[in-house]
């Protein structure tokens, strides 16, 4: 017995230090932050279903796809990097209130034109590009407010926990429209986006006020967007943190072939399609429940190249299988590593950017973390129409595996990176 009980003791540490750490949730503003994210998370996700689902039934084409999500790819870098410079100059309260009711009524005008049956690609991708517009000024605010509201020693912690909620979104999200659109069409997922956003308005009303510290810049102009640039591209950390997103993203990230895999690979074409999108959201929902067991590591570049070396790996697993279950099962480790190097990346930016250049960094990581999959999304359409959809898979993952190797031997100062206490 008196063996026993202390192993008993300890068992219950060991988990607690294994599961998602919730230390910030203890600060009030973060909390409710973080609590009105997983409503919006959800509504945005089916939106993410419902426009190349739309715009494959309207074309019958994965290249239309991809072509559509890259004509978002504009707007969200011009409006994510101007959008991180207005968020250094003025309230980053105030800037999330204007922003996030600009998605929701891009989102009201994606219900109406499916509602009316106008069936213009046109129309959906000009829509389209509003909403990704609305969001790039929207992300950099949200993100580099995050600093302002938990202790530095917290904030891959923080990371770990918005990426976590957003999982949870990006989960039920695809399986609720997937289930949804032979029941309710099409329209009703755009409307339920639409009012996901109120509820984060409430939560932003509510935070404290925001306003620029230090020497930020009085306006937003081309010099100040330039500089945000210039600190990127100068620390050779920021600069492969960045590049290393990219890499995983650009040649690992084959979304645009969901729609065409689950019409010609897999059966149950609404419920595979569904399942592909949400696989990835499990795994990193399931990575951010055991964020626990690397969120406290202080090597950052090391394990950023690893997480997104696994991910290459899952990818190109998941090109070379034909099974469901099996598909779901790669990329939802792909999931679970995806989340483990955006804590990490997240955190680097975070960590050695300074306020008063936070927004304009974070308008930047913005413009790679949301950009590269749309860069994906253009690669995989083309790619798939010419090689085959699972060839396509598959050679991006190898691609990825190649370029983590290549980082880790090349690139010494990043690999060895270790984050101040």
């Amino acid at each position: 017995m008196t063996t026993a009980e202390p192993r008993a003791e300890r068992r219950p540490g060991r988990l607690r230090r294994m599961a998602v750490d919730t230390r910030p949730l203890k600060h009030a503003p973060y909390r409710r932050l973080w609590t009105s994210s997983i409503v919006t998370a959800m509504g945005s996700q089916m939106t993410a279903v419902a426009v190349p689902y739309q715009i494959y039934q309207l074309t019958n084409s994965s290249g239309w796809v991809g072509i559509a999500s890259f004509c978002g790819l504009l707007p969200l870098i011009v409006f994510g990097l101007w959008g991180g410079a207005i968020a250094d100059t003025m309230d980053r309260r105030t800037l999330m209130m204007l922003t996030n009711t600009g998605v929701a009524v891009a989102s009201l005008a994606l219900w109406v034109q499916a509602a009316l049956h106008v069936d213009s690609v046109a129309l959906l991708i000009v829509l389209l590009m509003v909403q990704q517009g609305m969001f790039g000024m929207n992300s950099p605010a949200r993100q580099a407010t995050i600093p302002r509201l938990v202790p530095a020693e917290e904030l891959a912690a923080a990371n770990a926990l918005g990426g976590t909620v957003m999982s949870i979104g990006s989960l039920v999200g695809p399986m609720l429209g997937g289930a949804l659109i032979p029941i309710t069409g099409l329209s009703a997922l755009y409307l339920i986006d639409a009012c996901g956003l109120v509820v984060v308005l409430w939560a932003v009303i509510r935070l404290p006020a925001l306003p620029p510290l230090g020497s930020a810049p009085r306006r937003a102009g081309f010099g100040n967007i330039a500089e945000g640039f210039k600190v990127g591209m100068a620390n050779s950390l920021l600069a492969w943190s960045f590049g290393v997103d990219l890499i995983a993203m650009v040649f690992g990230m084959p979304r645009a072939l969901f729609p065409q895999l689950a019409d010609t690979t897999f059966a149950h074409q609404h419920l595979a399609l569904g399942w592909l999108y949400a696989a990835i959201p499990l795994g990193s929902l399931v990575g951010g429940l055991l964020s626990g067991t690397f969120s406290r590591m202080r090597r950052h570049g090391l394990m950023t190249i690893i997480a997104v070396g696994c991910w290459g790996v899952a990818i190109t697993a998941f090109g070379l299988t034909g099974d469901l279950a099996l598909a779901v099962v790669f990329l939802g480790l792909g999931g679970a590593a995806d989340l483990m190097s955006m804590v990490f990346r997240q955190s680097i930016l975070q960590t050695v950017v300074t306020d008063e250049l936070k927004g304009r960094m974070q308008g930047v990581f913005t413009v790679v973390v949301a950009g590269g999959p749309r860069l994906a999304d253009l690669v995989h359409g083309v790619g798939g129409a010419a090689l085959g959809t699972r060839a396509a898979i598959t050679c991006g993952g190898v691609l990825v595996v190649i370029g983590m190797i290549a980082l880790a031997v090349l690139v010494p100062g990043y690999r060895d990176y270790v984050a101040e206490d």
